[in-house]
C-alpha cells in the first residue's frame, strides 16, 4: 500500500476548484505516478453555496481555515486565496507547524518571497509556486532545475495574457484599444476593474519572480519601471506592422555589463522574433542561457486547468519528497549570479526606439524634430511621414538608433513644448534577441 499523504486547501474559486477535481478524478493516476496516494482531507472557503462544477462531501468542506492549518494529519497545505493578507499568515502559520505549501500567490511572493523563504528554511518544509507565474507553463521548475547549469543573461515574458490579448484584437481586428478591452472583458479575460493587468502591475510581480530565480536577485517592486498598454493606439499598431514589426506586452529581465535590468512595457519586437507570435491570451517566456542558448517556454497563461495542473505538479513534488523521507531536496533560489553588482535605472537603459509626433504638416517641422534630438544624443534611424489627417496633422514615425532612456525623456520633453506639436509624443522601446 503507498503511503497516504493529506492535503488541506484554502480557497475553492476557479484554480482550486480545478485543483480539488483533479485530486478527487485523478486519484489512481496520480498515485501510480507519484508513489503516493494524494487525499484531499479539507477544504476551506467562505462560499461553497456557490456553483463551481463540483459538489465536495459536507465532512470535507470548512470556513475555518485553522482546521486545515492546524490539522496534525495535513502535511501539505494549498494556498489559493491571492492577496497579501491573510494569505502571508496562513502561509507563516502552515510552515510553522512543519507543514509543506504549495501556493499561485504571484503578488505576496514579489512582496514577501524572502521573508516566506525564510522561514520555510527554519521549518525545513517545501515552498512550492509553480502557478504563480505562466499558468500551465512549467517554468519555475525549469529555472530552478532544468536550468541549473546556466548562468542566464535574458529573460523576456509575456507573461499577463489580458494585455497580450488586447493588442492582439487591436492588430488582427484593427480596433481601438478601449474596444479591444470591452472585448476582453466580455470573454472574461479581464477583470471589471482592469488596471492591474493593463497597467503592469500583475507583470511586475511575476518578473520579481522569474528575476529572483533567474538570477538570484531579489527585487522589490518599487525597482521594477513598470508601464501599461492603455497609450498604445490603434495606430502605433499599424505602424510597427509596416516596419516589420508587432507591440507586445513584455516583462524584461537582462543583464547588461555589471547591472541588471528589470523592466516591464508594451515593447517593439521583430516579426522574426521567437516572442513576436506569442498572441491571445497565451503566456510565453524567452531565456537565454550560456549552455542552452534561446529556450521558449510558451502555453496558456490562466484559466482553471492550465494554473490547477501547476497547482498539483508542485503537490506531486512535495509528495514525492515526504514518500522519500527527504525535505527541501531543491533550493527556493539561486545564489546572485557572479559579476552582478547592481540593479540599472531606467534612465541608463539603453535601446532603440519608436516615436510617433503628431505635427502641423507645414516646412521646418522635420529638421527641428531632428535637431532637437541631435542636441539630446539620439541618431535617428529612418522617418516615415504619414498621410495628412483633418487639419493638416500629420503622424510623423521615426526609428533610431540605439539611445539613453534620459536623453530620450529630455527631448521629448523639449519637443513636446513646441508649438507644431499638437499631442504627446508616443515613445515605444524595441528588443533585439541577443546574439548566438
Amino acid at each position: 500500500m503507498n503511503q497516504k499523504i493529506n492535503i488541506g486547501l484554502i480557497g475553492f474559486g476557479t484554480v482550486g476548484a480545478g485543483v480539488a477535481r483533479a485530486l478527487l478524478e485523478k486519484g489512481r493516476l496520480l498515485e501510480e505516478r507519484v508513489g503516493a496516494r494524494l487525499v484531499l482531507r479539507r477544504v476551506c472557503d467562505k462560499d461553497f453555496r456557490r456553483r463551481r462544477g463540483l459538489r465536495l462531501a459536507p465532512r470535507l468542506t470548512t470556513s475555518d481555515p485553522f482546521k486545515v492549518l492546524r490539522d496534525p494529519e495535513i502535511q501539505i497545505v494549498v494556498e489559493l486565496i491571492g492577496g497579501l493578507q491573510p494569505a502571508k499568515t496562513f502561509i507563516l502559520e502552515a510552515l510553522r507547524r512543519g507543514k509543506h505549501v504549495v501556493t499561485a500567490n504571484k503578488a505576496l511572493l514579489a512582496h514577501e518571497g524572502q521573508a516566506l523563504f525564510a522561514a520555510a528554511a527554519r521549518a525545513n518544509a517545501n515552498l512550492s509556486f509553480e502557478a504563480s507565474v505562466g499558468g500551465g507553463i512549467p517554468i519555475i521548475k525549469a529555472l530552478r532545475e532544468g536550468l541549473i547549469a546556466n548562468e542566464l543573461d535574458t529573460i523576456l515574458g509575456i507573461v499577463n495574457g489580458t494585455s497580450n490579448y488586447i493588442l492582439t484584437q487591436m492588430k488582427e481586428k484593427r480596433l481601438s484599444f478601449h474596444e479591444a478591452l470591452l472585448e476582453a472583458k466580455h470573454h472574461g479575460y479581464a477583470e471589471r476593474n482592469p488596471s492591474l493587468d493593463i497597467e503592469g502591475n500583475d507583470a511586475s510581480h511575476k518578473l520579481a519572480i522569474l528575476t529572483l530565480l533567474g538570477f538570484g536577485i531579489p527585487v522589490r517592486q518599487p525597482d521594477i519601471h513598470a508601464e501599461g498598454i492603455s497609450k498604445i493606439s490603434q495606430a502605433d499598431i499599424q505602424y510597427a506592422d509596416e516596419l516589420g514589426y508587432c507591440i507586445k506586452p513584455l516583462a524584461i529581465a537582462k543583464r547588461e555589463d555589471h547591472e541588471l535590468e528589470v523592466r516591464v512595457h508594451p515593447t517593439l519586437l521583430a516579426k522574426t522574433h521567437l516572442l513576436a507570435n506569442v498572441n491571445g491570451v497565451y503566456n510565453a517566456i524567452y531565456i537565454h542561457g550560456d549552455m542552452v542558448g534561446a529556450q521558449l517556454f510558451y502555453g496558456r497563461g490562466a484559466g482553471q486547468n492550465p494554473a490547477a495542473s501547476s497547482v498539483v505538479a508542485d503537490i506531486a513534488d512535495v509528495a514525492r519528497d515526504i514518500a522519500g523521507g527527504v525535505n527541501r531536496r531543491v533550493p527556493l533560489n539561486r545564489h546572485p549570479a557572479p559579476g552582478i553588482q547592481r540593479l540599472r535605472r531606467i534612465g541608463n537603459v539603453e535601446t532603440r526606439y519608436y516615436m510617433r509626433f503628431m505635427v502641423t504638416d507645414k516646412p521646418g517641422v522635420l529638421a527641428r524634430i531632428a535637431g532637437v534630438l541631435g542636441r539630446h544624443h539620439i541618431s535617428i534611424a529612418s522617418v516615415h511621414q504619414k498621410e495628412r489627417r483633418a487639419a493638416r496633422i500629420v503622424p510623423v514615425v521615426m526609428m533610431t538608433h540605439e539611445a539613453k532612456e534620459a536623453d530620450v525623456r529630455c527631448a521629448l520633453q523639449v519637443i513636446d513644448r513646441l508649438g507644431f506639436v499638437r499631442q504627446p509624443t508616443v515613445a515605444i522601446r524595441t528588443e533585439a534577441p541577443r546574439a548566438k
